[in-house]
């Protein structure tokens, strides 16, 4: 059992190490790719920038939650 709660923790990680670096701060995800945004404005996220957002934050919580029941078990 905890061979799997180890394995699941650093599949996750290294799925959050990714999410987090396709997020560039200050532009868009085109900005990853070579498209470019005025700097200080403002806009909401969209499609799939979104979706890496929100998957960045549910994993996030995915891994606190198995680095507190690997520390407990």
């Amino acid at each position: 059992m905890n061979f799997i709660l180890t394995f699941a923790q650093i599949a996750v990680s290294v799925i959050l190490i990714i999410l987090v670096l396709l997020q560039e701060r200050g532009s868009g995800l085109g900005g990853a790719f070579g498209g470019s945004e005025a700097p200080g404005f403002y806009q909401a996220r969209r499609g799939l920038e979104k979706v890496v957002f929100t998957s960045t934050i549910i994993l996030t919580v995915v891994f606190v939650a198995l680095a507190f029941v690997n520390l407990v078990n």
